[in-house]
């Protein structure tokens, strides 16, 4: 139907996007959700003008960047199966995760 959008609470506006980078823009990772198999290595990009890091929430997650300034990158590489939920130490509201497929 000409002029209808698509909400965006739809169902696949929360879907889990596939791929290997995760930008922080506007005080948030985008996507906030992704998916990717064993053995990728995603890549974090710093676009905003404040610092941010990458933490694994709860003790012992793997994801542990220094403040990430602007432009500069972190990157991990996903060796085992999970879910692996993450924010910014800097600004706890920032939260994500990326789901580890075989």
């Amino acid at each position: 139907m000409p002029g209808t959008r698509t909400p965006a609470s739809s169902p696949a506006a929360t879907a889990p996007v596939v791929g290997n980078t995760v930008t922080i823009r506007n005080f948030a990772f985008a996507p906030a959700s992704l998916k990717i198999k064993v053995g990728t290595t995603v890549t974090w990009t710093n676009k905003d003008t404040d610092a941010h890091t990458v933490t694994s929430s709860g003790s012992g997650g793997p994801l542990r960047s220094a403040p990430l300034t602007t432009g500069a990158t972190f990157r991990y590489t996903f060796t085992k199966v999970g879910t692996y939920t993450y924010f910014c130490s800097i600004h706890p509201f920032m939260t994500a995760t990326v789901e580890v497929t075989s």
